[in-house]
């Protein structure tokens, strides 16, 4: 018996080399594409330029990395692109917008033409767990506090917003609704920095974006005497420890259901840089995109790296992203349909 077990530890164990040689020869002298749904320069792209230079290290042969950015409807494009046109082959990943996936699986949109939950899921970078989604304004704008933003008939916050599916345009509809902020999405700009130009220009006054993004891109934002106010934090059970003065949108809610909205919309935000490969990529190269994603998270030159660049490390793995997926798909009907409809601009 003990012959026996010891003959079939040493088939498994040549199978598996085999297996991990055929994944080696495959991906040596390849380039995986890394395609990213926004513009060069914001938080999406920094991340990817990120991963770009440290995961191919920990894929069996190697491979090239390359960026590439495919901006377009908020990401939707890119999320379009890697679900049914990119190779299936495990030379293509991409990262979009983090409510791609919850427009996903809430279905009713036309233009979604991906099944979320079938992705091939490598999980995401950061968790998001140490930073927030906030509402910035101007300091010069009329709007000094959340109380004045909530005021019936006053001044009107024009906030910059790329497209349908973007985080910006979302949560700008979401709390809009829910918290009563008195905002006006002004859309159509296609990424990041952009945004940041018409608020440096006045062609708005407010933006949405994270505090890791701020950090990386805009740290003066985070100066006390910087040129922008923070105003309401999204994507937090709790008040960041760095802004306690600023409310979440949580506290905010006018009403119970509000709030039920709010918490279900931010299970999406605990994938806070989603990062996938088209659905039916071999199972052999599936496991090593998955699993050189997690060891390259673990890497002290990857966390080297993104401490300089002043990006959050908390990564998500592809179970963990699923089962929100899963939580996302077994809300109540009619959080669903409220959510959905909110999205579409109902």
């Amino acid at each position: 018996m003990r012959r026996i077990l010891l003959g079939l530890a040493l088939l498994v164990s040549s199978f598996s080399v085999a297996r991990a040689d055929q994944v080696a020869d495959f991906y040596r002298g390849k380039q995986i594409q890394i395609v990213v749904g926004y513009g060069a320069g914001g938080g999406y792209d920094l991340y990817a330029r990120l991963i770009g230079r440290h995961l191919g290290r920990h894929i069996p042969g190697q491979p090239g990395m390359i960026v590439q950015n495919m901006p377009g409807a908020g990401s939707l494009r890119a999320a379009n692109y890697i679900y049914s046109a990119a190779p299936k082959d495990g030379t293509a990943v991409a990262t979009f917008s983090r409510t791609m996936p919850m427009m996903g699986v809430l279905g009713g949109n036309a233009n979604v033409q991906f099944d979320a939950r079938k992705f091939t899921w490598l999980g995401s970078p950061s968790s998001a767990q140490d930073e927030a989604y906030m509402l910035w304004v101007r300091k010069d704008s009329p709007v000094k506090s959340l109380e004045d933003s909530r005021r019936p008939g006053g001044h009107e916050i024009l906030m910059g917003g790329t497209a349908e599916g973007s985080s910006d345009r979302d949560v700008a509809l979401l709390i809009k609704r829910t918290v009563g902020v008195n905002l006006k999405v002004i859309p159509g700009y296609p990424d990041s920095n952009a945004i940041n130009l018409a608020l440096e220009r006045g062609e708005v006054e407010a933006r949405l974006i994270g505090t890791a993004s701020v950090a990386s891109t805009r740290p003066d934002w985070l100066k006390p005497d910087g040129p922008m106010r923070a105003l309401l934090q999204f994507a937090r059970a709790t008040r960041h420890p760095d802004f306690p003065d600023v409310p979440t949108a949580r506290e905010m809610a006018r009403d119970p259901h509000g709030r039920e909205l709010i918490e279900l919309a931010e299970i999406a935000y605990m994938l806070s840089r989603p990062y996938v490969a088209p659905p039916g990529v071999p199972a052999d190269r599936a496991r090593a995109l998955q699993e050189g994603f997690a060891a390259m998270a673990r890497d002290p030159e990857f966390l080297a790296d993104a401490q300089r660049a002043r990006v959050d490390v908390s990564p998500v793995g592809p179970t963990e992203a699923l089962r929100m997926l899963d939580r996302l798909a077994g809300a109540p009907a009619d959080l669903r349909e409220d959510i959905r409809k909110l999205l579409e601009g109902g």
